[in-house]
């Protein structure tokens, strides 16, 4: 027997790290003398199963993700599997239409496989099919560094600015908003982490829910912050003192323009504060 892989397809969430599936699912769509090297006396030997390497997924052929891991823990009670698991932190999230094109070379050669929540066992080299099948990493930034893995806190906003002390009251007014939406809001001169600023500014924005970018003055900082929280896909509201700083490339994205008086800054509150809610889902 070469190497196998054990594939759990059941309708549950793989993200919280547990699940229970029935015992009466394993082994389906499995060959028999695979079946047999992982269980005695009709009971599933767990020591063995729990060695192998996984793809936890749910049932469909079209976008649903699906993960590569191991299991930590599995323990029978009563009826069902108690599993506890975790994910390669080395392998991306794959997708089950990739799995359905490649079914034959993942011993999946029925599309109806992707239609039953089951456990099988599958005489497949899976990190040798990954190799082939999941594209490599992109490169990486060399002036800059950003994790291997994203990490945006839901709460925290950030705002990209020209550091000058005229835009303070902008700052207020946006952190106001932000307040009101039940936000977070910092900026890059509010942390010193790194020796180098722009590292600073690509982290906080990297951590972001929403960057908010105000191109008043068209200061080239605040236009290359954009243009990274854009690559990030981040949520980006740029704001403005006029629409003529807003670059050419940008202007078929909405803004909010606003006058930087007391009255001016109070309206951009009100429609910031509608903008996050909105991309907040409230």
């Amino acid at each position: 027997m070469g190497p196998v892989f054990n594939l759990l397809m059941f309708n549950v969430d793989w993200q919280s790290g547990r699940a229970t599936v029935p015992i009466g699912r394993m082994f389906e769509y499995t060959d028999d003398h695979i079946a047999d090297q992982f269980r005695e006396g009709g009971n599933p030997l767990l020591d063995r199963l729990t060695s192998l390497p996984c793809i936890f997924c749910e049932e469909g052929t079209a976008d649903e993700i699906a993960y590569v891991g191991q299991i930590n823990r599995a323990r029978i009670t009563g009826r069902d599997v108690s599993l506890e698991i975790s994910f390669d932190p080395e392998v991306p999230p794959l997708r089950n239409s990739m799995m359905s094109a490649n079914r034959v070379e993942l011993n999946m050669p029925y599309d109806f496989e992707f239609s039953r929540n089951h456990w099988a066992v599958k005489d497949v080299d899976l990190y040798r099919f990954l190799l082939r099948n999941v594209r490599p990493r992109r490169q990486r930034p060399a002036v800059f560094q950003i994790p291997e893995h994203e990490n945006i806190e839901p709460t925290l906003v950030s705002a990209m600015m020209p550091f000058d002390a005229g835009f303070n009251v902008v700052y207020d007014a946006i952190r106001q908003a932000a307040d009101n939406a039940g936000l977070r809001c910092r900026r890059a001169d509010d942390i010193w982490e790194n020796a180098a600023i722009i590292q600073d500014v690509v982290a906080l924005i990297d951590r972001s829910r929403v960057v908010v970018c105000d191109c008043s003055g068209r200061n080239p900082n605040v236009f290359y912050e954009a243009g990274i929280a854009h690559t990030l896909g981040r949520e980006v509201i740029l704001i403005t003192q006029s629409e003529h700083d807003i670059p050419f490339d940008l202007r078929h994205l909405r803004y909010i323009r606003y006058h930087n008086n007391g009255e001016g800054r109070a309206t951009m509150t009100q429609a910031l504060q509608a903008r996050m809610q909105a991309i907040l889902g409230h």
